[in-house]
């Protein structure tokens, strides 16, 4: 693998491992429904977990309730209970396929929890970006120990990634910053 190709995997990577945070970010409840709450809930059904907005139709009619339109009535039980043991703080009100999700206003005590899981998610990603970077400086350093690669191309990819690194745990961390903001905002 050629040092331009650590790099971009390096970067592609990384930017894998932020999307993941942000997806993970994303389903955190604040005050407002959202429909991506439902995203890392999964449901044991045909035998295999699938998420539930591949069982059913998610929406968000007004700030404050999450519609599920189940497809199958087989599966309103076990989306039932897979939200139920979630334990997201939320309660599903079932209509016949239809189940309606109220999402209740946050308390202080829910907001102090959610920024110590949020730190957590945060935490988790930039280990996953450190040892990105690893990975990648322990490919360089076998290329150059293979004599692939010179000390200085060396010396600067390694810098390169370095950058990189830097670059999403700021970006990580400013994405953190603005949703804590957000859940601790009354």
């Amino acid at each position: 693998m050629s040092s331009e190709e650590i790099v971009a995997n390096c970067d592609l990577k990384m930017k894998k491992a932020f999307e993941v945070f942000s997806q993970e970010l994303g389903s955190l409840r604040t005050g407002r429904a959202n429909a991506s709450m439902l995203d890392i809930i999964k449901v044991d059904v045909y035998g295999q977990k699938m998420s539930i907005n591949q069982l059913a139709t998610v929406s968000t009619p007004e700030p404050r309730l999450i519609n599920v339109q189940v497809w199958d009535q087989n599966n309103v039980t076990l989306i039932d209970s897979a939200i139920q043991k979630s334990n997201i703080g939320i309660n599903p009100q079932i209509d016949g396929q239809l189940m309606r999700i109220p999402i209740p206003a946050l308390n202080e005590e829910r907001r102090n929890e959610l920024k110590k899981i949020m730190g957590g998610l945060g935490e988790k990603a930039k280990i996953s970006i450190r040892n990105i970077r690893r990975e990648a400086n322990d490919k360089l350093k076998k290329d150059l120990k293979d004599k692939k690669i010179s000390e200085d191309e060396n010396k600067n990819i390694e810098k390169k990634i370095q950058k990189m690194t830097d670059d999403r745990i700021s970006e990580l961390e400013k994405k953190l910053e603005t949703k804590e903001k957000e859940i601790m905002t009354v």
